[in-house]
């Protein structure tokens, strides 16, 4: 009897402990996810912290370490030192010397990159890139950076004018901290993008060329183009397509088609698609593709004729599909 008991005391302790470590595992896991939401709303709050948005490294230092007043007296990029620092409208600049720290100190407005030292040239197209040092410019007294050989370029070809457009979007850039921004040149294109200014429902352009079927691509490797985002499956897709964006961007902003053939604008499946003579053009559906093949260059034609109108009508608007076709079935849908 005792041992019987005993043993429905032992059953009840271990039923109690085993209450307690569940207990304790409960309250355990509720402070490390209290813990990590704190940690969380920790980082966001340092990441929107500080009235400036530079192009800075996890240390808070601008410039990729190098000396902002080496660019104006050596005329060249010279690595900085980390004794000889200031802090300046948010970012840490490093000089090579004391002097050129108090240069600093004395004028900071004369010397500091623009732009938060992001690529001038992306600002100028209402978004950010990084930078190479070695890609600076000194115009008018003011120090620009661009991204590469690339940037420069394009920079070059209007400098007046990408100031003034880079120093008119940078509060745009800034304040959505480098999301692109609609511009007023791109105001001016119609293409069928998601929300976030993406094209081709995110498939790489270059890829329905290269390997003939359509690609995923990744917002890694992304390029703008007249108004719309294009995502690639790899940076050699991209670089193909910064190089000749014309030649891979797709026909009618994106949409489809054969309802531009019947003057609508309609979405596209990404995965039906052709190229007839060099360009890209998508369907809506299996239907509409064997519709836009009964007759194909009638249908180029009537659509060519259709887009430019589709465009004064909707560019900077934003676009809402129209009505299905008839009589092509799927395309009703």
């Amino acid at each position: 009897m005792l041992t019987t008991i005993k043993m429905l005391r032992l059953a009840q302790i271990q039923k109690m402990k085993t209450r307690e470590n569940r207990f304790f595992k409960i309250v355990f896991t509720g402070m490390i996810l209290l813990l990590a939401l704190f940690v969380t709303m920790g980082a966001n709050a340092q990441q929107k912290s500080g009235r400036y948005f530079n192009n800075v490294d996890d240390n808070g230092v601008i410039l990729d370490g190098y000396d902002p007043v080496a660019f104006f007296t050596d005329n060249k990029p010279v690595k900085g030192d980390a004794r000889f620092q200031y802090k300046y409208e948010d970012a840490i600049y490093y000089f090579v010397s004391q002097e050129h720290l108090d240069l600093f100190k004395a004028s900071p407005g004369k010397y500091k990159p623009q732009f938060g030292a992001w690529c001038a040239y992306a600002v100028s197209l209402g978004r950010i890139a990084p930078i190479d040092v070695n890609t600076f410019s000194i115009v008018n007294g003011r120090l620009f950076i661009q991204h590469n050989q690339r940037a420069v370029n394009g920079w070059s070809k209007d400098v007046p004018g990408n100031i003034s457009k880079a120093d008119k979007y940078w509060p745009g850039v800034s304040e959505k901290h480098g999301k692109q921004i609609v511009t007023d040149e791109e105001k001016g294109f119609l293409n069928n993008t998601d929300e976030d200014g993406v094209i081709l429902q995110g498939y790489d352009a270059v890829a329905y060329f290269t390997q003939l079927k359509a690609v995923k691509g990744d917002p890694t490797y992304s390029a703008r183009y007249n108004g719309a985002t294009y995502w690639f499956s790899s940076e050699a897709n991209a670089s193909l397509f910064k190089d000749h964006p014309d030649m891979f961007a797709p026909q009618y902003g994106g949409f489809c088609g054969y309802a531009m053939a019947l003057d609508k604008l309609r979405p596209i499946n990404p995965e039906i698609f052709d190229v007839i003579d060099g360009k890209l053009i998508l369907q809506h559906s299996q239907d509409a593709y064997t519709q836009f093949h009964k007759d194909i260059a009638n249908n180029i034609t009537k659509a060519n004729g259709n887009w430019p109108g589709q465009v004064k009508k909707h560019a900077g608007k934003k676009i809402k599909y129209d009505k299905a076709a008839q009589p092509a079935s799927e395309d009703s849908k």
